[in-house]
């Protein structure tokens, strides 16, 4: 799976929509219900970087594969999406075999 651009990109894909889901559903309520802001600095942080690399990782894949900007757009879209690393990992399957 990472030998190949498409395969990182997956991976990464998948990692980064878990950190967010993470930072969403439980890092923001311990901090607004349980008045607690460290959980969020934290997993803020380690999100932030996973979301940088997947922009990288995005761009050196629509290179790689030679997707057009129309699907890179829709895909850095799904990423803002909670749970839009599903939607995405379905579209990206049609596009390629890895």
């Amino acid at each position: 799976m990472l030998k190949t651009a498409f395969g990182r990109f997956r991976l990464i894909s998948i990692i980064e929509g878990l950190s967010y889901l993470l930072l969403v559903f439980v890092a923001m309520p311990i901090k607004y219900l349980g008045d607690n802001p460290y959980p969020v600095k934290i997993v803020g942080m380690g999100h932030g970087v996973l979301f940088i690399l997947f922009c990288m990782a995005l761009f050196h894949v629509m290179v790689k594969c030679k997707w057009d900007k129309g699907l890179g757009f829709q895909l850095f879209v799904y990423s803002l999406i909670p749970f839009g690393f599903i939607i995405i990992e379905n579209v990206i399957k049609k596009q390629n075999k890895d």
